[in-house]
């Protein structure tokens, strides 16, 4: 059966260039979806300033979206173990206190 499954699987050769390989900071995810899509949306929230700007937008199907979840959890774990637990702020932080209004149904992360 091992031998059926090396058939099977396929290798994807995934570029990176220089530009994208630097990466985009974000301190804030906004999370809406449809019937057939999810939006996030990774924000850079500076302190001080009332504009923030959408940096990064994604758009996944249902069921990348859930494939998405279980690797941050997979590797939230693996994180953990090496690195002890990721402290969090509480809720009710005042620094977290911030009106955000993109218009439509919506989350945040």
């Amino acid at each position: 059966m091992e031998e059926i499954n090396k058939e099977n699987e396929q290798q994807i050769n995934v570029e990176l260039s220089e530009e994208m390989a630097e990466g985009v900071y974000s301190n804030l995810a906004m999370i809406a979806h449809s019937n057939s899509e999810f939006i996030l949306d990774f924000i850079r929230l500076m302190p001080g300033v009332p504009r923030a700007k959408v940096k990064a937008r994604i758009i996944l199907t249902p069921e990348h979206a859930k494939r998405l979840i279980g690797a941050l959890r997979e590797n939230i774990e693996k994180y953990e173990d090496q690195y002890g637990p990721i402290q969090q702020t509480q809720d009710n932080d005042p620094r977290m206190d911030f009106p955000i209004s993109f218009g439509g149904p919506g989350g945040e992360a």
